[in-house]
């Protein structure tokens, strides 16, 4: 009987050199490995350090609690507006309610970064546990007919979103991640993210249609009941199944940082020119300090005698970089990247449920529901990036990303300036500013951690996260007042920051080539 075909599956697809195949000509085989040549030359070396990934089954618990994330953010989109509003609250108030956990996770970020100690598994228990007892208060509001009640749920869940800086840190960490990964990883993440922003509204409208017969489990209270026992069992199989990486070795004990004798062979060092050893930095055929495909400059540091003591040195301890003008130019570039995606992206879902109730007379499920199909329609594309990145330049990605959400903006400002907004248009903006602000945001950290030392990934991840942050923050609030401060200037600030992020990458346009994948 012939077998059945395996059917691989979308992880084996995106990262076909994973796969094992079931059969080979061993003496074709020895014959390129004799040559120098991988086994196959379909796939990169399995030894590639560019082509190195974590195993599955961390890398799926990291991608699947940054989708929880993602759900526990959006589920209360669709209801909060209704919620504060029923306890006295306004509409600005619920999209407080909306983006104020970034904040506090920003204020709790570097406290919790002195103790993960380089790695994960710390922070995801911070995490597990801060988004159950967030949820728990946030249903209790109703209960306790106390509206901060809310706030102070939503700011406990927001310490469990320290935790987003420590996903994109995973995916993009050197001592993990090889180069040519970090884009498609972080297109994983985008997807989670697509899916937290399509199934999160959704979910807490029809839960919402529950109704109020209960006065403990009921349309307002059951999303944070329902994800507060989805965190709970989480939690338990993170504990359980997953694999912190591991810590990178102390430096060598003969010669420690902070001894004399360290001190003295590094001025050594910077006076004695004549003894040195080439080390490999970044650069590019623009000479702009950042390495393109394929591109190595060497550079000659300043070394002592005993070369083996210097390359232990520089393995434990690699030697410091100053930024050029152009890197530090790329790094606000992406920071500002980072931040109108989210701007823009927190805006629209916190004005969709207010605007849609003023001028269509739209339910919390009817809202979330709008908010939903968009989001849902751009699930093929999201996922059909996570393909294309491993052979498409980070620049390209950020550029057709940013064409695709300034389109949509300024699709909604034309209907609204002729006073026609239908729901047609409305959705179709919202498709356009979903579609292209999350494809957008795919890069921002995966091309710096490509042109900056692996050293420099957990600064990195901070910055751009810190930005993520402000960008949630200040557009659900400026989408919460976006019916109160008039609909086209809330859409004009959008466009503006676009317009300003426009000219930044225009401007350092050769600077942004990084490595593919």
């Amino acid at each position: 009987m012939a077998q059945a075909e395996v059917l691989p599956t979308a992880f084996e697809l995106a990262f076909p050199e994973r796969r094992r195949p079931k059969w080979s000509f061993p003496s074709v085989s020895r014959r390129r490995r004799a040559q120098g040549q991988p086994a196959s030359s379909s796939a990169p070396a399995a030894d590639d350090p560019d082509f190195k990934l974590p195993k599955r089954i961390n890398l799926a618990t990291i991608l699947i609690t940054n989708c929880l994330m993602q759900l526990s953010f959006f589920v209360v989109v669709s209801s909060s507006n209704a919620y504060a509003q029923y306890l006295g609250g306004t509409s600005t108030f619920s999209g407080l309610v909306i983006g104020i956990p970034t904040l506090f996770s920003g204020i709790a970020l570097l406290p919790l970064m002195r103790f993960d100690q380089g790695g994960y598994r710390i922070p995801m228990h911070f995490a597990c546990a801060m988004a159950v007892l967030g949820h728990v208060l946030y249903a209790l509001a109703y209960p306790a007919g106390y509206l901060y009640l809310i706030l102070l749920g939503r700011i406990v869940s927001g310490f469990s979103f320290t935790f987003f800086m420590y996903t994109k840190r995973y995916c993009s960490d050197h001592r993990i991640v090889g180069v040519r990964r970090r884009t498609t990883l972080a297109g994983f993440l985008v997807l989670g993210q697509g899916i937290g922003f399509s199934l999160g509204p959704f979910m807490g409208g029809l839960l919402y249609k529950v109704g109020f017969s209960n006065k403990v489990f009921n349309g307002y209270t059951s999303p944070g009941w329902v994800m507060a026992a989805i965190w709970a069992a989480w939690w338990v199989f993170a504990a359980t199944h997953f694999e912190d990486v591991p810590r990178e070795p102390p430096l060598p004990a003969a010669a420690p940082a902070t001894s004399p004798v360290s001190e003295e062979i590094e001025l050594s060092a910077i006076s004695a020119p004549q003894n040195t050893s080439a080390v490999e930095v970044p650069s590019s055929k623009s000479r702009d300090g950042f390495k393109a495909d394929g591109e190595t400059q060497v550079a000659e540091i300043a070394a002592p005698a005993n070369a083996e003591s210097t390359a232990e040195s520089l393995d434990a301890s690699p030697p410091r970089m100053r930024m050029t003008a152009e890197q530090i130019g790329v790094t606000a570039t992406m920071c500002w990247f980072a931040m109108t995606c989210f701007f823009t992206l927190g805006a629209f879902e916190a004005n969709i449920p207010v605007y849609t109730a003023y001028a269509y007379g739209f339910s919390p499920y009817a809202a979330g529901n709008l908010i939903a199909l968009g989001g849902a329609a751009t699930f093929p594309f999201l996922l059909a990036n996570v393909f294309v990145a491993r052979r498409t330049q980070d620049r390209f990605t950020l550029l057709a990303g940013t064409a695709a959400g300034a389109a949509g903006l300024l699709l909604l400002l034309g209907a609204l300036a002729g006073r026609a907004a239908s729901r047609g248009v409305l959705f179709a903006a919202w498709f356009l500013v979903a579609l292209g602000f999350n494809l957008a945001s795919t890069v921002t950290l995966s091309l710096l951690s490509k042109q900056l030392p692996g050293a420099w990934n957990t600064r990195v991840s901070v910055a751009i996260q810190y930005s993520n942050f402000t960008g949630r923050v200040c557009g659900a609030v400026w989408g919460g007042a976006g019916v109160a401060i008039g609909m086209e200037a809330y859409v004009g600030l959008q466009l503006a920051i676009v317009g300003i992020g426009a000219v930044m990458f225009s401007v350092l346009w050769r600077q942004l080539k990084a490595k593919t994948g």
